[in-house]
């Protein structure tokens, strides 16, 4: 294969763009795209500071790698959720590319600071670990950018992992959650902007960015997630992808362009009831926001959590001695795999 812009030998692919790349020329290719993101959507000023969320994976890394080559002022946040060994490797990898770079990555340490992690919140809650986990993001990194003055912050969120929301919330028809799915989120009182400039890169194509740049990540798969209907969903585009090379950017970018406004006041009619959460001070539309309601009761404590497992223990064994049932089903959000 000959890349297509300089006709030197390439070593990546790109099937939906139907063209091959040399190194240097993929990785123009990348930077292009956000570029291109960024523009197209208006994430970014001249002189923003940006937040780049960061969890040691490729996605996160690329984004801050690739928002530094392009110039913008951008440091990072990781946050620590307590999930064994795959929670201390993605800090290492973090904490080793900013060392190496000689930027900032802020930490923050959900037992350390708040009390709680995510698989024990998910058993306290009766929640999915990812249900957990991603409240705890959304509250944790925008409260940290509105405290050190940034003016947006940065996911890696791709193409893919915006393709398999976007299906999941076509499926049900999520009203209210496609009017917030965009590339831009604008900034209102209490939250800060959120962008996410890798959108219109596959994560194939961010992972051979990390592999070409020397970027070292954590490869594992949260153990967590395990079950979470959006992998479903991306196995499921990743068949269509392959025979039709193309079919994930035409849905989600098309989406953007075509249909998205349509859905916007739905999330619209959501802010107007916000006022601030009592205890954090929070937008939200209940009583204390979403989060504290999750700290307060992931942080009962170690003995109440016990007591609740036992509960379900013993509800799991008494179902399993039913003349119907031969064995109990696991209790719904129990933490599996990962300490």
């Amino acid at each position: 294969m000959k890349c297509r812009r300089c006709r030197a030998p390439a070593v990546v692919d790109v099937r939906r763009h139907n063209a091959a790349f040399c190194r240097e020329c993929f990785l123009r290719h990348v930077r292009e795209q956000v570029r291109r993101a960024i523009d197209d959507h208006d994430m970014l000023q001249p002189g923003d500071r940006v937040l780049v969320a960061i969890s040691g994976g490729k996605d996160s890394l690329a984004a801050w790698d690739v928002l530094r080559e392009l110039g913008y002022d951008a440091d990072g946040l990781y946050l620590g959720l307590g999930i064994g060994s795959y929670s201390d490797e993605s800090s290492r990898y973090a904490h080793e590319y900013a060392s190496r770079h000689g930027l900032t990555l802020h930490s923050v340490d959900l037992a350390r600071d708040y009390g709680y992690d995510v698989p024990g919140a998910a058993v306290a809650t009766r929640r999915a670990p990812c249900g957990a986990c991603g409240l705890s993001k959304r509250h944790l990194f925008n409260e940290v950018a509105l405290e050190r003055g940034y003016d947006a912050v940065a996911t890696g969120h791709n193409l893919d992992d915006e393709a398999a929301v976007l299906l999941g919330n076509v499926l049900r028809w999520e009203t209210a959650y496609l009017g917030r799915q965009h590339p831009v989120l604008p900034a209102a009182e209490g939250f800060v902007r959120k962008i996410k400039p890798l959108v219109r890169l596959g994560e194939r194509e961010t992972a051979a960015y990390c592999v070409l740049s020397r970027i070292d990540y954590i490869v594992e798969e949260c153990p967590m997630a395990a079950g979470n209907r959006h992998l479903g969903y991306k196995e499921l585009l990743n068949e269509l992808e392959d025979r039709s090379p193309g079919s994930k950017a035409a849905f989600l970018l098309g989406y953007f362009e075509r249909a998205h406004s349509r859905f916007a006041g739905d999330a619209a009619s959501e802010r107007a009831h916000l006022r601030p959460c009592p205890e954090c001070g929070a937008p939200t539309t209940g009583d204390i926001c979403a989060f504290c309601s999750l700290r307060a009761r992931a942080t009962v404590g170690d003995e109440a959590a016990v007591e609740l497992v036992a509960r379900r223990t013993a509800r799991g064994r008494s179902s399993g001695r039913s003349a119907r049932r031969a064995t109990a089903p696991a209790p719904p959000g129990a933490p599996t795999g990962a300490g």
